[in-house]
Order: C-alpha cells, then structure tokens, then sequence
C-alpha cells in the first residue's frame, strides 16, 4: 500500500513550505510510516484525488482520504494504535487544539507578515499571479505593504513565544519528555518561516530556538530535509 501525502510546494519542488504540511511530515515520521510525497502548487490543488479537496496537505492512506493536519493526526493515532500515540491520550488532543489556537491566532499572521514576499518569490509564475491576488483580498493591502509592516514584527516575534518559553525550564518539549503533537503545531510555524525567509527571529541561546533544533533533529533529522531559505 503507498501513502501519499499531497504537499504545497514551490517552483523549486523540493521547497515543501506549508507549516500544515509540515505537521504532518512530522505526524508521519513520529508514526514510523513510509509515504509518497506529491509537491503541488496553490492553482494544482482542485486539481488532485478529482478535486477532493482545496487545502494540503492530504493524506491518501490506501482507500482513505484524510484532510487538514489535525485530521490526519487523529486518523493516524486511530488507524495505527500499536506505534507511538501523537497525543497520549484524550488530554493531548484538547490540548493540541488550544496550542494550535494560539499558534494560528498569534505565531501565523506574523509568519505571513515577515515573509510574504518571500514566499510570493518561491513560487511558479501562475502561483504566484494567485497568491498575490488571494493574499492582498484577505489582507486588505498590497503585498509590499504586508510586507513592510512586518518589519515590526520580526522585533517583537521572540517575545509572542514567552510561554514556550517558560513552559522549557521544567521540560524539553511540549509533550513532556518526549515530542507529541502539539510540538509539530508549533515546529510548523517555525519551520514555515525557516524555509521561506530564514529570517532570524531567536538568538541563539534562546531556549526556544534550542526546542526548535532538537524537532530539527527528530525522527532522523526529517526536519533538515528541505534546507533554510
């Protein structure tokens, strides 16, 4: 049986980008699974599994087809209980849904701040003539615009991860000894801005960005797989 999973890329096809998509790698790997990963672009995605879906990542797992990276956690912790659990049980899965509400609400809109012209660069000519589009009707401004606010938030985007921060003096990850995922929620929105701008956001001897290398690390290093911008 081959897995694939579907996963927003570049023109570069290797530059997988999405911080869902990276959840997902990281669900995958945690679970020990092998897969197919299939790069498409933004204007590809109504095109793949006969339009089953308008977002990636999506999992094909033999006859199942799973959407949205917290979906496809649940599936894979359901479908494949004999390997390592993503949540540890029902308290993992709430708490997975409140640090993916902070993450989403008060990591995401910075992310895309600092680094959308950045990514509006990587992308293929026909991508990027959507991504413009979209992102300026969302946004209410042109992507220069965006783009030059989010100077500010590079300064002040250590300080929004206080409570990781905080929470690293008593343990060395989210999920305690060991990484669950919640930590990928988190690690994708890092790893979103690593492989688009690099900009840095964290010094070096920040407890965080020390976090963040040793999700780098994981599971054979999957996380290095796709180089910093």
């Amino acid at each position: 049986m081959t897995r694939k999973l579907y996963a927003l890329s570049g023109a570069d096809r290797t530059r997988q980008f999405s911080p869902h998509v990276w959840k997902s790698v990281m669900s995958l790997a945690h679970k020990g699974l092998d897969y197919e990963t299939v790069p498409v672009g933004f204007t590809e995605i109504p095109t793949i599994e006969g339009g089953g879906s308008s977002t990636v990542p999506l999992l094909r797992d033999g006859e199942r087809l799973v959407r949205d990276s917290y979906d496809i956690a649940l599936y894979l912790d359901e479908a494949y209980p004999d390997r390592p659990s993503l949540f540890g049980g029902e308290g993992g899965k709430a708490m997975a849904r409140f640090i993916e509400t902070w993450s989403q609400s008060t990591l995401h809109m910075a992310v895309t701040r600092i680094a959308i012209l950045d990514i509006h660069n990587l992308l293929r000519p026909a991508d990027q003539e959507y991504f413009r589009r979209s992102r300026e009707e969302r946004l209410g401004a042109s992507l220069e615009d965006i783009a030059a606010a989010g100077r500010a938030e590079v300064e002040g985007f250590a300080k929004k991860l206080q409570p990781l921060r905080n929470m690293l003096k008593f343990q060395p990850f989210i999920g305690g000894e060991g990484p669950l995922f919640s930590d990928y929620i988190v690690f994708g929105a890092l790893q979103w801005l690593r492989t688009t701008a690099c900009t840095k956001v964290l010094e070096n001897d920040d407890p965080v960005a020390d976090w963040f290398n040793r999700c780098l690390d994981l599971h054979g290093g999957v996380g290095h797989r796709v180089t910093a911008a």
